[in-house]
């Protein structure tokens, strides 16, 4: 039987990928205590960069906050692995940071960034109000559009 998230989540039409694996020297997510952080997420689908590109240039508003989307379900295939399987564990989202790659101009950044806060809101309620911050930067890994990290709390 699905939990309360994962009814949620299939109310939406999302089904959560498998977690992607690190590409450096680093762990998918760290848990301290009841406190979640996982490691900034680009917007893959089925292991491929699904946006690439700027933000201002190459790729365009709505492009950008469903990259911003799609990172924010893959914060949560790599929360639900950090909380043993069990989304329902999760008590609250604490923090996203968003990192948007843009060209010098743009500044619509949390624009881009309200698709994975958005997106938390939908999946977890009030519980999904965080704090956030929201970074333009020249590059990304991959060339990806837009990275999102995250801190949770589990229950």
């Amino acid at each position: 039987m699905a939990g309360r998230i994962e009814a949620r989540l299939a109310e939406l039409g999302i089904a959560l990928p498998v977690p992607a694996a690190p590409i450096a020297n680093y762990v998918p997510f760290s848990v301290s205590g009841k406190l979640v952080v996982v490691s900034g997420q680009i917007p893959l689908r089925e292991g491929k960069i699904a946006y690439s590109g700027k933000l201002g240039a190459a790729v365009s508003m709505e492009d950008g906050v469903a990259a911003a989307r799609l990172c924010f379900v893959n914060l949560l295939a790599q929360l639900k692995a950090a909380a043993g399987g069990d989304l329902d564990r999760v008590a609250r989202v604490l923090r996203l940071g968003g990192f948007i790659a843009a060209g010098p101009d743009f500044t619509q950044h949390a624009v881009v960034m309200n698709g994975a806060s958005d997106l938390a809101v939908e999946v977890f309620g009030d519980a999904g109000r965080h704090a956030r911050s929201t970074i333009g930067v020249p590059s990304l890994p991959g060339d990806a559009a837009v990275e999102v990290e995250g801190m949770f709390e589990l229950g």
